[in-house]
């Protein structure tokens, strides 16, 4: 699978630079090029990137200030493009995962992508853990067992990693190309759709009420109907979330189901 790669600069003949030199990876493919920091917004809010190529002096909006109006922990890999080398530090204060000054060598890019796809395949591993192990367990005995689900979730936050307990989340809210998972008092950011993580947790336990929301249903305290359609979720912390007529039904049938 090819590396969606969006580059961002003001510079008509940096642009064209660095496509050529990206044009020598058969993994990268250029999903789009962006003239302003306007423009780079833009794009990160129709399509999913893996890797953003971001100048920082651009006209209307510096690179740093995309970073800020998008929010670090929704920002695709982010490798800084500039003619100053006085910005690294502050770069690398806004976790981008390297820094190229221009013009751009081959050999420094084919460095930081090196860079990118270790940082892929590392997210990917910690993503696939828990389902692998229950594919070998299921592969082991022959037998056709109940799908298991994972018990914990990888959500990457720049240069960290935390570890969510599947049974801690409260509930999930729909955030684009992101969701917002809440436990307890914090909100993590994980890119990945809310469809994605219904398809991923125990439809028993998770049921999406709406099509932006999923409750865990241990943390369901009532649900309180308006009319024949809708209705809302009273969860235990007090929250009210909307629910439409499928997820009422949706949560009256995981009700009924045996649970292991």
């Amino acid at each position: 699978m090819k590396l969606s790669a969006l580059i961002a600069d003001d510079e008509p003949l940096a642009r064209e630079r660095l496509r050529l030199l990206l044009a020598n990876d058969e993994d990268v493919d250029i999903a789009g090029e962006c003239r302003n920091g306007r423009e780079v917004i833009e794009a990160l809010k129709q399509k999913r990137h893996d890797v953003l190529f971001l100048d920082i002096e651009m006209p209307g909006s510096s690179g740093f200030e995309v970073v800020e109006q998008v929010g670090a922990a929704h920002m695709p890999i982010t490798v800084f493009v500039t003619a100053h080398n006085h910005y690294a530090v502050k770069a690398f204060e806004v976790h981008a995962l390297d820094y190229l000054t221009k013009p751009v060598e081959p050999e420094r890019l084919r460095a930081a992508l090196v860079r990118v796809k270790e940082r892929i395949a590392a997210h990917a591993a910690l993503m696939t853990q828990e389902q692998l192990k229950s594919m070998l367990a299921a592969l082991g005995t022959g037998a056709a067992e109940r799908k298991e689900y994972p018990k914990r979730l990888v959500v990457p936050n720049a240069a960290k990693d935390s570890f969510v307990n599947v049974d801690e989340i409260e509930w999930i809210e729909a955030a684009d190309y992101y969701s917002c998972i809440h436990v307890g008092p914090k909100s993590l950011m994980l890119r990945e759709t809310i469809k994605q993580l219904a398809e991923t947790l125990d439809p028993r336990k998770f049921i999406r009420v709406h099509r932006s929301a999923i409750v865990n249903i241990d943390h369901v305290r009532e649900i309180l109907r308006e009319g024949r359609s809708e209705g809302w979720v009273l969860l235990s912390n007090g929250r009210k979330q909307k629910m439409s007529k499928a997820g009422w039904q949706a949560l009256l049938d995981a009700t009924k189901t045996p649970r292991a």
